[in-house]
């Protein structure tokens, strides 16, 4: 029994192998004519080759050479195949024209010389020369190899290969349909031009695709470079801005928790309020926390910076200290009367100074950096100015993304950042911060 249901499935494998062969070999005809057929051989702007381009330029060439193939191949037809001077002006024009055509439309140019190929020779073949080149001449020949480079150029490597094979099968077709015998040395000399024609049309073609396909995953590898910068970049500000807003829910549930101990016999209304009110900073806080550690959680200096007090424009004396030790001559100016502002505007106000002078050292060694803080009514506006380098600048390794940060972190808040070269050959960076207590 065992054996008889095995017998059973390979009978049945086999009808399914049979059934899939003759679909797939059904579909061989109709793909073929989807391939050859020239509904369509525009090509969308990025898909063009480079060569497109140059069209205009080529058509002069392009045209001279028709011209002698209309001549040389007129006298192959009228002297030679004897279909008369008037036939071979019409035959050899097709020909001719198809390869300026080729340019635009190879597929229909092709067409255009293999038909005229096969009933040029069908016609003649009763009475053409004995020692003429059969079925192809030598201009046509060359003319239909040049039409079969450009549909290699254009066209997939199978539509290629389906037009070569049809090109030497048309030839082969005329030969074996001959009533008598002729010099046939040009089917050798068919193969040889017309594979090499598709080869080299196919390789340039395959070369370009590559090239558009790097440069399209160039583009792509630097958009996505540039994203994860940016959600990089923000991750950073969310963790600094999150250590503010810590630190304040920390010092309103220390505050609700010993104001009932300042105040002389508290009702019982003002005890619970306060312990709502501690309950609920406890609970923000502790979901800071928890986003937070997932925010730290790829960073190997978060335990380190977990604890560390976030800077603020009072802390601008020691990073100008640093900046000078290491060579630097910097100024400050600070405009207007200080007063306090929040914890979100000093720290952004640091960062964009302190990225600011990070990048006057790196691209302008030698260098003056002045640095202006400017407390106005109704906002906070920071300028660093650098001078001109004086040595040659040398190439900064990779790509920076600084001012990327600080236009983030300006425009979280608000603001507006302003960056671009001085006239002197230097350059400047300004934000400017709206202020709470000016809003309406």
């Amino acid at each position: 029994m065992r054996r008889v249901a095995q017998q059973g499935d390979g009978l049945r494998g086999a009808r399914l192998g049979v059934k899939r062969l003759g679909a797939g070999l059904r579909a061989v005809p109709r793909a073929v004519c989807r391939d050859l057929v020239p509904v369509s051989e525009s090509s969308p702007p990025a898909e063009q080759p480079d060569w497109m381009a140059w069209r205009p330029a080529l058509m002069f060439p392009l045209l001279l050479g028709a011209l002698l193939g209309v001549a040389a191949g007129t006298d192959q037809y009228a002297h030679r195949f004897h279909l008369g001077v008037e036939a071979g002006v019409v035959f050899a024009g097709i020909q001719s024209g198809a390869v300026v055509l080729g340019l635009y439309r190879p597929m229909a140019a092709w067409w255009a010389t293999t038909s005229v190929m096969f009933v040029a020779a069908m016609w003649a073949e009763p009475r053409v020369d004995l020692d003429a080149v059969y079925p192809w001449s030598g201009p046509g020949v060359a003319l239909q190899a040049t039409v079969l480079f450009f549909v290699a150029l254009r066209h997939r490597p199978r539509v290629a290969a389906e037009t070569l094979a049809i090109s030497l099968g048309a030839g082969v077709l005329c030969a074996a349909l001959h009533t008598r015998p002729h010099n046939s040395p040009s089917a050798g000399l068919a193969f040889v031009c017309f594979s090499i024609a598709v080869v080299v049309g196919a390789a340039l073609r395959g070369r370009r695709v590559a090239r558009t396909q790097l440069v399209a995953q160039r583009e792509m590898t630097a958009e996505e470079r540039a994203r994860r910068t940016l959600l990089e970049e923000r991750t950073r500000i969310a963790r600094e801005l999150h250590d503010v807003v810590a630190h304040h829910m920390s010092v309103i549930s220390i505050q609700a928790q010993v104001a009932p101990h300042l105040v002389e016999n508290p009702s019982e209304e003002l005890r619970e309020n306060l312990a709502g009110i501690r309950q609920n900073a406890v609970e923000a806080l502790t979901e800071l926390r928890r986003v937070l550690g997932v925010l730290r959680s790829e960073d190997p200096l978060a335990e380190g910076a977990r604890h560390a007090p976030q800077p603020s424009l009072q802390r601008l004396g020691e990073l100008l200290a640093n900046v000078r030790g290491a060579g630097v001559e910097v100024t400050v100016d600070v405009l207007g009367t200080p007063r306090p502002l929040s914890p979100g505007v000093e720290l952004t106000a640091f960062r964009v100074v302190q990225e600011a002078l990070s990048n006057a050292m790196r691209h302008a060694p030698g260098a003056s950096v002045g640095v202006v803080v400017a407390h106005q009514s109704a906002e906070l506006m920071v300028r660093v100015t650098n001078t001109a380098p004086d040595r040659p600048v040398a190439p900064s390794p990779g790509a920076g993304h600084g001012l990327l940060g600080m236009r983030e972190r300006t425009a979280m808040l608000g603001g507006a950042l302003a960056t671009g070269a001085t006239p002197d050959g230097g350059y400047e960076v300004t934000a400017t911060f709206p202020l709470e207590d000016s809003r309406p």
